[in-house]
Protein backbone atom coordinates (compact mmCIF):
# COMPACT_ATOMS: atom_id res chain seq x y z
CA UNK A 1 0.00 0.00 0.00
CA UNK A 2 1.41 3.22 -1.28
CA UNK A 3 2.08 5.90 1.73
CA UNK A 4 -0.35 9.12 1.29
CA UNK A 5 1.70 11.95 0.21
CA UNK A 6 2.21 14.92 2.73
CA UNK A 7 1.31 18.29 1.87
CA UNK A 8 3.42 21.13 3.66
CA UNK A 9 2.43 24.70 4.71
CA UNK A 10 3.96 27.63 3.08
CA UNK A 11 4.95 28.29 7.26
CA UNK A 12 6.21 25.32 7.72
CA UNK A 13 8.39 25.12 4.32
CA UNK A 14 9.36 28.79 5.31
CA UNK A 15 10.44 27.97 9.04
CA UNK A 16 12.62 24.59 7.79
CA UNK A 17 14.43 26.59 5.22
CA UNK A 18 15.40 29.42 7.59
CA UNK A 19 16.90 27.33 10.15
CA UNK A 20 18.86 25.67 7.05
CA UNK A 21 20.20 29.06 6.44
CA UNK A 22 20.55 29.92 10.31
CA UNK A 23 23.11 26.61 9.86
CA UNK A 24 23.11 26.10 13.38
CA UNK A 25 22.02 21.95 12.34
CA UNK A 26 23.37 20.38 10.06
CA UNK A 27 20.85 19.91 6.95
CA UNK A 28 20.33 16.03 7.80
CA UNK A 29 19.64 16.53 11.02
CA UNK A 30 17.28 19.24 10.37
CA UNK A 31 15.74 16.72 8.03
CA UNK A 32 15.76 14.03 10.44
CA UNK A 33 13.84 16.58 12.89
CA UNK A 34 10.94 17.49 11.09
CA UNK A 35 10.82 13.92 9.28
CA UNK A 36 11.58 14.94 5.60
CA UNK A 37 14.05 14.14 3.25
CA UNK A 38 17.37 16.04 3.28
CA UNK A 39 17.00 17.40 -0.69
CA UNK A 40 13.49 18.71 0.09
CA UNK A 41 15.35 20.92 3.16
CA UNK A 42 18.22 21.93 0.82
CA UNK A 43 15.42 23.13 -2.30
CA UNK A 44 13.60 25.00 0.29
CA UNK A 45 16.48 26.68 1.32
CA UNK A 46 17.50 27.49 -2.38
CA UNK A 47 13.98 28.65 -3.01
CA UNK A 48 14.07 30.97 -0.01
CA UNK A 49 17.64 32.46 -0.67
CA UNK A 50 16.24 33.31 -4.52
CA UNK A 51 13.35 34.85 -3.68
CA UNK A 52 14.38 37.03 -0.59
CA UNK A 53 14.52 39.92 -2.91
CA UNK A 54 11.20 40.05 -3.30
CA UNK A 55 10.25 41.04 -0.05
CA UNK A 56 12.18 44.20 -0.24
CA UNK A 57 10.20 45.08 -3.52
CA UNK A 58 8.38 48.07 -3.98
CA UNK A 59 4.75 47.52 -3.14
CA UNK A 60 3.23 49.90 -5.41
CA UNK A 61 5.61 49.44 -8.62
CA UNK A 62 3.48 47.25 -11.38
CA UNK A 63 3.77 43.84 -12.06
CA UNK A 64 6.17 43.10 -15.51
CA UNK A 65 3.24 41.06 -16.48
CA UNK A 66 0.62 43.53 -15.64
CA UNK A 67 2.70 46.00 -17.48
CA UNK A 68 3.47 43.72 -20.72
CA UNK A 69 -0.61 42.91 -20.98
CA UNK A 70 -1.27 46.76 -20.97
CA UNK A 71 1.17 47.53 -23.64
CA UNK A 72 0.15 44.78 -25.70
CA UNK A 73 -3.67 45.57 -25.60
CA UNK A 74 -2.27 49.52 -26.69
CA UNK A 75 -0.66 47.92 -29.36
CA UNK A 76 -3.41 46.05 -30.91
CA UNK A 77 -5.77 49.20 -30.21
CA UNK A 78 -2.83 51.17 -31.94
CA UNK A 79 -3.26 48.81 -34.92
CA UNK A 80 -6.98 48.27 -34.71
CA UNK A 81 -6.54 52.46 -35.37
CA UNK A 82 -4.57 52.72 -37.91
CA UNK A 83 -6.48 50.06 -39.81
CA UNK A 84 -9.68 52.23 -39.95
CA UNK A 85 -7.79 55.64 -40.27
CA UNK A 86 -6.57 53.78 -43.94
CA UNK A 87 -10.09 52.54 -44.98
CA UNK A 88 -11.60 56.30 -43.98
CA UNK A 89 -8.76 57.61 -46.23
CA UNK A 90 -9.68 55.39 -48.93
CA UNK A 91 -13.24 56.54 -48.81
CA UNK A 92 -12.30 59.88 -48.85
CA UNK A 93 -10.52 59.48 -51.93
CA UNK A 94 -13.20 57.06 -53.86
CA UNK A 95 -15.71 59.31 -53.19
CA UNK A 96 -13.99 62.62 -54.18
CA UNK A 97 -13.83 63.71 -50.46
CA UNK A 98 -10.39 65.92 -49.82
CA UNK A 99 -8.85 64.10 -46.72
CA UNK A 100 -6.68 65.74 -44.19
CA UNK A 101 -4.66 62.51 -44.12
CA UNK A 102 -1.42 61.20 -44.97
CA UNK A 103 -2.62 60.82 -48.47
CA UNK A 104 -3.40 63.94 -49.55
Amino acid sequence: MKKQRRKHTPEFKARVALEAIKGLNTINEIAAKYEIHPVQVGTWKKELLERVPEVFERKNAAPDKQVEQERAQLERKVGQLSMEVDWLEKKCVQLGIPGRGRNS
